[in-house]
């Protein structure tokens, strides 16, 4: 049975083209070159060493090589614009939809910046200097000014025949805009409803009202949750006084879901979705040199906590044994909570009014499965060293734990988002630094109270 698998396809692609520039075969590599998507080039551009991905970018059609760039993660961009001269950015400029010709621009070093601008009409310059003035991450960032307009006052056989004169139409366009005279938006104009109505008709009579647009200003995690709420290929976008500004598509929707999902992953170790696997070890070194720091501290912490009981571990060694097993029960019930709400917060539901809610259910599990667990782990070690009040003693550590990582679980990612910090950044390393300290405060402590 023939492999149908993506995946599967792109990795003996990867795998032929890497063999076949090792053999010196260019014109081999080549052939292949012209039968794939860019993304696909992209997707094995960013899969090769930085000395045969250079090799294979020279051998791209100069066509497409604009679109792969815009495929290909930020680091691998720079690194291929650098062995790029101007004339080339320029011609990979050219080929890109205005947004993300924005995103291009945007990624280019500030001499290479102007010279594309330079190299532009001044009609176009201006639009794209206006998705420009927009952060990134908002509805004017994302958005494309590509858009047909229409008025409500005429009738489907005039749309039709205008469509017909432009010959063409921009991508992912399953709608209209309705439009007044003064460029407010009125509505849209669905093209399965073009296509179906009678012409005769007006497009008042056959037009959406009830489609909210979205606001310039709007997150592109909101724009994301609205894309996916409502079934959305392409919604419109406007400005505070209801002038249509432009309009997303889904392509720059997925890409912004995937972004999303890869840096929520990524992050919690300290790295970043643009991170080329192929950088310099020097610089990769450098970039996670700080997160084991970070994590170096931590664990000087844990082990300052371990030390103020240093006289009950000697006298009771079997704690020394047992002691690293609450603080790992508090990581795993903290981070399945911890996870919980980032997800939570990112789907949008997470509020005020509901955070004691989520605290009573918190609260009630973490302590269902302390209770459980600690009787297991109580019967285990009173069999294993034959003493009941070590197995008491670690239940109530573990019970007191899970309740505190529950906690703690819940009101990191609350804390870090109000002052600005991204949850799944930094909540990980905040949330093992609590659970630590609580499981062994707790156990050596209730040790030294009540054994000694």
């Amino acid at each position: 049975m023939p492999d149908t698998s993506l995946q599967d396809r792109l990795d003996k692609r990867t795998e032929r083209l890497s063999d076949i520039l090792a053999s010196g075969s260019f014109s081999a590599a080549q052939g292949i070159l012209q039968a794939m998507h860019p993304a696909e080039i992209a997707d094995v551009l960013e899969s090769l060493p930085k000395a045969r991905r250079e090799l294979l970018w020279e051998m791209i059609d100069p066509d497409i090589e604009g679109d792969v760039l815009m495929e290909v993660h930020d680091e691998v961009r720079d690194a291929l614009v650098r062995i790029m001269d101007p004339e080339e950015i320029r011609a990979a400029s050219e080929q890109l939809d205005l947004d993300d010709l924005a995103d291009f621009v945007q990624s280019l070093p500030e001499k290479l910046n102007r010279e594309v601008l330079r190299g532009m009409r001044v009609q176009d310059r201006q639009r794209l200097e206006t998705v420009l003035s927009y952060p990134e991450d908002s509805a004017g960032g994302l958005m494309n000014l590509d858009t047909i307009t229409v008025r409500e006052d005429v009738t489907l056989d005039v749309v039709l025949r205008y469509l017909r004169r432009r010959g063409e139409m921009p991508r992912n366009t399953d709608r209209l805009m309705v439009v007044d005279r003064f460029g407010r938006y009125q509505g849209e104009l669905p093209i399965r409803r073009l296509l179906t109505h009678n012409t005769d008709a007006l497009v008042s009579s056959v037009m959406r009202t009830d489609v909210i647009p979205i606001a310039v200003t709007t997150e592109a995690r909101e724009i994301a949750r609205q894309f996916e709420d409502y079934d959305l290929v392409s919604a419109p976008v406007v400005n505070d006084e209801g002038r249509l500004l432009g309009r997303i598509t889904i392509d720059d929707v997925v890409d912004v879901i995937r972004d999303q999902a890869e840096q929520s992953v990524l992050s919690r170790d300290g790295l970043n979705q643009e991170d080329d696997v192929f950088a310099p070890a020097f610089k990769s070194a450098r970039r996670r040199a700080v997160w084991l720091g970070v994590n170096l501290v931590t664990a000087f912490l844990a082990s300052w906590v371990i030390a103020r009981f240093e006289a009950t571990i000697d006298q009771i060694v079997t704690l020394a044994v047992l002691m690293t097993i609450v603080p790992s029960m508090g990581g795993i019930a903290g981070s399945q909570t911890l996870t919980l709400m980032i997800r939570g917060q990112a789907l949008g539901q997470i509020n005020r009014t509901n955070t004691r809610s989520l605290m009573m259910k918190e609260a009630t599990v973490s302590l269902l499965n302390g209770a459980l667990w600690a009787v297991i782990v109580c019967a285990f070690t009173a069999w294993w060293f034959g003493d009941i009040k070590i197995g008491v003693l670690l239940g109530a550590a573990l019970i007191i734990n899970l309740l505190f990582a529950a906690m703690a679980g819940l009101g990191i990612p609350i804390v870090l988002r109000r002052i600005g910090v991204d949850p799944a950044l930094a909540g990980g390393v905040i949330l093992t630094t609590v659970t630590d300290v609580i499981g062994l405060v707790a156990f050596l402590g209730l040790a030294t109270l009540i054994l000694l």
